[in-house]
């Protein structure tokens, strides 16, 4: 994982099993490599379960941790988890504060949506305000959350280290997001530093691999847009409605739901998956990298479907020795907990000293620290990311870094 210069792995939590102890087992079995959440529900963890989840992680770790949060839908949350899917904005706010007052060691009170202690008639009357036993890591773990609505983007821009978009067509970002960006961004204080965006999508560069690259992209894409939640509480279906598809967002949808998942998978249009993915030859992977950089994005995001590494025999850190011949690349995994533990995902990008052209390396390796804001208050910085499926790997050599189970409020 690290040795193909992976530098950060998200590992999901839907309804599986839980993200925290893979984090754990990738904390002890990696060295350099970030680890985030990706992301841990809010509903399922009371707030100072989470930052001390967190702040442990961090701790077993070594200051590599990510705390990624998402309010996940109706369906999980109350379908799975049994609680009420209420005020996910609001959770939300209180959550990162509540986190960072934990990491600080404040002693902990809060008034609002999560009462602590319990006031008296809610419980035995015998709560009070304690702070962590332990002394964290950091005091700043980097915070990012998953939105897709416009309070909850905004939210985001306000308060989070980083926003993990879903459904991210670089070309109408601005249109769709950027005004519910520029007003968070608007309440943003300085010490927060700019905010972060991933983007990205299902990497191909192995023509082989490009067709069966799209029909997982367009099977994945379906089951958002079409399965993840009901008619009219859909908010992956919205988001690609405002995209500019807004008859495909009700085709697939209506198929998906009707049981007729491969129709709904047809029906989404070849522009789209386009225009979402990075499949093609090395010129036209750039071309997106370039539109998700003009939109903002600062840690590119990838899931890698790739057959074998070709060129890298004794020069992959993580393949063979010189003479041994190519390593086969381990399939694309696709549980919820997935991970690249090991392996390139394209030829070039795995290599210790990839060759020209490798567009993924290439961005994570000539622009590393030139963070900055844009005229309209994005952080500009150029970071890489790999993962396969739901655990997904994004790069930040400036500190403060970066689906799965994305928010979808």
């Amino acid at each position: 994982m690290e040795a193909a210069g992976l530098d950060v792995v998200w590992v999901a939590e839907a309804y599986s099993y839980d993200a925290v102890s893979l984090m754990g087992f990738l904390a002890a079995r990696t060295e350099r490599v970030q680890i985030g959440s990706g992301i841990l529900p809010i509903y399922s963890r009371t707030p100072a379960l989470t930052a001390m989840t967190a702040a442990g992680l961090d701790a077993l770790s070594g200051g590599r941790a990510i705390l990624g949060i998402g309010a996940s839908g109706p369906q999980v949350i109350e379908g799975f988890h049994g609680v009420p899917y209420d005020r996910p904005v609001g959770r939300t706010r209180e959550i990162i504060r509540i986190c960072r007052r934990v990491w600080r060691r404040e002693v902990l009170t809060n008034d609002g949506i999560y009462p602590i202690p319990l006031p008296e008639g809610r419980g035995t009357g015998l709560g009070k305000p304690l702070k962590l036993i332990n002394h964290p890591k950091r005091t700043d773990i980097p915070i990012w959350v998953a939105a897709l609505g416009d309070k909850n983007v905004a939210m985001t821009a306000e308060l989070a280290d980083g926003w993990l978009p879903m459904v991210l067509i670089p070309e109408k970002t601005r249109d769709v997001f950027g005004d519910a960006l520029d007003a968070g961004l608007a309440k943003r204080s300085p010490e927060l530093g700019p905010l972060q965006v991933t983007g990205g999508g299902i990497l191909a560069l192995d023509e082989e691999m490009f067709e069966p690259a799209r029909a997982f992209a367009r099977a994945m894409y379906a089951l958002y847009v079409g399965g993840m939640g009901a008619r009219g509480r859909n908010f992956y279906n919205t988001v690609l409605a405002r995209q500019g598809y807004a008859d495909a967002a009700t085709a697939v949808q209506d198929l998906y739901l009707d049981g007729r998942k491969e129709e709904a998978a047809a029906a989404l249009p070849d522009d789209f998956i386009d225009r979402v993915t990075l499949i093609g030859p090395p010129g036209r992977v750039r071309e997106r990298i370039a539109a998700l950089r003009e939109a903002g994005v600062t840690h590119l995001h990838v899931t890698p479907v790739a057959t074998t590494c070709r060129s890298c025999s004794g020069r992959s850190r993580s393949g063979p020795s010189a003479g041994e011949g190519p390593r086969r690349a381990p399939r694309n995994v696709t549980g919820p907990h997935s991970v690249m533990t090991t392996s390139p995902t394209a030829e070039e990008c795995a290599c210790s000293t990839p060759p020209s052209p490798c567009p993924i390396d290439r961005w994570r390796r000539t622009s590393t620290a030139t963070s900055r804001r844009t005229p309209g208050g994005w952080a500009r910085s150029d970071h890489t990311s790999t993962s396969p499926s739901t655990a997904c790997g994004s790069g930040s050599r400036s500190g403060r870094s970066a689906p799965g189970c994305w928010n979808a409020s």
